[in-house]
């Protein structure tokens, strides 16, 4: 193989629109979103779910129309966008908001995605330490317990921060290898521990939740609704906040969008279901019963709950879904901060994300509190997404120039740090002060800068031609 080729296979298109020649089918994606939504968050999700009181209802029928409006998004404004420019992400903001600013976004969203990549590595931490008789990070906890948890957050941090690195052919073909006994293992926990709870019949099923509860200490509680937004607006960042151009540029058609539904509704919905189930078995436990008689909220840890259900099967499950989540979100940073520093190549990029991401794995708060923090960080970022979605569908309508940055050759366009900043700022001060769970106003707040956007922009634009 000659170099050049070499070159070009390596080559992750940061800066250009994907040839045809390096398009993948719908399968590509299935095996991808399969894998990364039916992985280490679930585990931990699902049992959230539970401290925060949900009823049977809220939970069952709020997830189906929560993960239909989440497809929905993908598939007809991500996809959509995507296969039209085939850019990522970041190189589509360049051309819109100028360098200078497209840069703070990218510190931002890499490190956030570094955030949400060192939570899954938390998981996985979890199922590894068990045979080492390693103590759990309890829901409360915030830093590293021990210098066992710190050395096995490490070695798996390593292992999966060098797969991502590899660029996406080997992170798409890790999801593809993991997926099915991933998912095979959530079936399998669901299955062990609907008959751990004695559960014969759908009304034993329905009554697990039945009309929810109070929630647990330091936890808020879940109404139909919280679930429905929460679950549309979980992945906000990746949808409507566009950061999966990254992977749908490498799409024949935008129908793969619809590829997220095995995500959504494998992993969004049966496997939150089905670890959901898991901590309802251990909350009946002498141990958990001790927790609660003392006024704190039993530790959610997925390793645990996993092994007690199917043993060894469960602790490599565990290991193998964290890994599944953390791979593609350590590519997607990766990604970030090579669009800040083009010189270096993605590998090195994506090594400084898994290192970040690996740091933040020793701290458990971040996936004790996912919940709460994968709230913030899609409300962070997805207004974003709102500026290249409006462009895209209202630019000729509204008569504003496209890619203005580039067309114009400006650095910094003001349009789109004050609609983000005004839109932002706005609905965090109202989700603060009137405590508004802040996953009600992703929407509002995206909606809000895509037409500030627009107006903005068109008064700009006139200045500068006048």
């Amino acid at each position: 193989m000659t170099n050049e080729k070499q070159s070009i296979q390596s080559e992750e298109f940061e800066r250009q629109a994907v040839p045809k020649s390096h398009l993948k089918s719908w399968k590509s994606f299935l095996g991808m979103y399969a894998g990364e939504h039916a992985a280490g968050t679930e585990f931990m999700i699902g049992p959230l779910f539970l401290t925060a009181g949900v009823s049977a209802f809220d939970l069952i029928v709020g997830l189906l129309l929560g993960n239909l409006m989440a497809v929905l998004s993908w598939r007809f404004l991500t996809a959509e966008i995507a296969v039209k420019n085939r850019w990522t992400l970041y190189y589509h903001l360049e051309k819109i908001c100028g360098k200078n600013l497209v840069t703070f976004y990218n510190i931002a969203n890499g490190i956030l995605f570094c955030f949400l990549a060192g939570a899954m590595i938390t998981v996985s931490a979890t199922a590894v330490g068990i045979p080492f008789d390693m103590e759990m990070p309890k829901l409360s906890d915030t830093m590293p317990n021990g210098p066992t948890w710190m050395i096995i957050v490490l070695v798996i941090g390593t292992i999966i921060s060098i797969v991502a690195a590899r660029g996406y052919d080997s992170v798409s073909k890790a999801a593809n290898w993991m997926s099915p006994f991933i998912v095979l293992a959530f079936l399998a926990c669901g299955f062990v521990a609907l008959g751990q709870l004695e559960v014969e019949s759908f009304a034993d099923f329905w009554n697990i939740w039945g009309e929810g509860s109070a929630p647990f200490p330091g936890q808020i509680k879940y109404t139909f609704w919280h679930v429905v937004f929460w679950s549309w607006f979980c992945n906000a960042a990746m949808h409507i906040g566009m950061s999966d151009l990254v992977v749908f540029r490498y799409a024949k058609n935008a129908s793969s969008g619809w590829t997220t539904a095995a995500g959504m509704y494998v992993g969004h919905y049966a496997a939150w279901i089905a670890a959901s189930l898991l901590y309802a078995v251990y909350i009946q436990s002498p141990e958990a019963q001790g927790f609660l008689n003392n006024g704190e909220a039993p530790p959610v840890a997925p390793g645990p709950l996993a092994y007690n259900a199917i043993g060894i099967f469960g602790i490599i499950a565990v290991i193998i879904a964290g890994w599944t989540t953390a791979n593609p979100t350590i590519y997607r940073a990766g990604l970030a901060f090579q669009a800040i520093m083009p010189k270096i190549s993605t590998f090195w990029t994506s090594i400084l994300a898994g290192t970040i991401a690996t740091i933040a794995g020793l701290f458990p708060a971040f996936a004790m509190k996912l919940l709460g923090f994968v709230a913030l960080y899609g409300f962070i970022l997805a207004p974003v997404g709102a500026v290249i979605v409006f462009e895209h569908f209202f630019a000729k309508k509204v008569g504003i120039i496209k890619n203005y940055a580039e067309e114009a050759g400006i650095s910094f366009n003001q349009s789109v740090l004050f609609a983000w900043g005004i839109s932002f700022g706005i609905f965090y001060f109202i989700s603060i002060s009137q405590g508004i769970f802040l996953s009600f106003l992703t929407l509002p707040a995206w909606l809000s800068c895509g037409a500030l956007f627009l107006i903005l922009s068109k008064y700009f634009q006139k200045r500068k031609e006048e």
